[in-house]
């Protein structure tokens, strides 16, 4: 039995598990340039994912471009992404604005809509105080019954959301049931699961970073939302089975290939082109159009991040 939120306010009821756990990918939106959605190249990425047997799948994250996007596109994306899923895995949808109205309005629309869950990225631009980022949330909290993953990213939102913080959103709003902490320091994360798990240990604890996922689920974490689990989730999901079979010497095998992975994000700024090229270099046929101001990458790069996935990737994984 799962840890679940009763849609209907402060209703929890607390089981075993955690709510959301394992390996959920950020999915990039499959779109072309000029904002409309590849609908075959979304199917195709979406089906692949869960064929893979990730755990669930995340819309409108960083990778998936929300940024980029007008609201009315992010509700375009939810709209397509949740009925074609239709329940396989749970769906995670981004929502997280510079502006709680805005915010609140798209989480109710994923939950209008069906969505198992809503991610939340803190405000960014202006700084908010920790008072700031408990009220924010707090109002987000109180206008929806779905179960809320908090996103912490500092590094491109400018503010950190405190393991003190998250608590005390934790204690204080039962949908509020993890965070994706995308913070490339394992002392954030490890403080985060000790002070966070021990008076919510249902609460959740993903990395953001690929190559820290076998750090969380050593520290006691839950899982990762790990980009590179978009075109080779095989090392992600194998690296979280082997872990939860007690296979830890498979498990540090194949986070010794997993662990490079994050290089090819250097090719470009910001990078879900390098990713969407290396989802088509797997096989699968998507749109590799991205959104201004990201641009397409260029030949030079194309051919680069093919030597590279070749390179860590060996013979493990074919790339067409």
């Amino acid at each position: 039995m799962k840890a679940f939120y009763i849609k209907g306010k402060g209703e929890v009821a607390v089981k075993s598990d955690p709510i959301f756990k394992g390996i959920i990918p950020p999915i990039p939106t499959i779109l072309y340039e000029d904002g409309r959605i590849d609908e075959k190249g979304m199917k195709n990425l979406i089906d692949f994912l869960i064929e893979s047997n990730v755990d669930g799948l995340f819309f409108l994250g960083s990778g998936g471009e929300f940024s980029q996007m007008s609201a009315g596109l992010r509700r375009e994306v939810a709209e397509f992404v949740i009925p074609y899923v239709n329940g396989r895995v749970p769906v995670l949808i981004g929502t997280g604005t510079s502006s709680t109205m805005e915010t609140i309005s798209l989480s109710v629309h994923a939950q209008e809509k069906g969505a198992d869950g809503i991610v939340v990225i803190n405000p960014y631009y202006w700084p908010l105080t920790e008072e700031g980022l408990f009220q924010h949330y707090t109002e987000i909290a109180q206008n929806v019954d779905l179960p809320i993953m908090l996103y912490n990213f500092p590094s491109l939102t400018g503010t950190d959301l405190s393991p003190d913080l998250v608590l005390k959103l934790a204690k204080e709003h039962p949908n509020i049931v993890g965070i994706k902490d995308t913070v490339d320091a394992v002392g954030h994360t490890r403080e985060l699961i000790l002070k966070v798990k021990k008076e919510k240990p249902h609460f959740v604890v993903f990395s953001g970073y690929d190559d820290h996922l076998f750090n969380t689920l050593a520290l006691g974490g839950d899982g990762s939302i790990p980009l590179s689990a978009s075109f080779a989730p095989e090392l992600s999901v194998g690296i979280y089975r082997a872990f939860q079979k007690g296979d830890y010497e498979k498990a540090i095998e194949l986070h010794r290939q997993l662990a490079p992975l994050p290089l090819l994000y250097k090719l470009d700024s910001p990078f879900m082109n390098v990713a969407k090229e290396a989802i088509r270099l797997r096989g699968i046929e998507v749109s590799t159009d991205v959104l201004a101001p990201t641009r397409k990458l260029s030949e030079e790069k194309k051919k680069e991040l093919k030597s590279l996935l070749t390179t860590f990737l060996g013979d493990s994984i074919a790339l067409s």
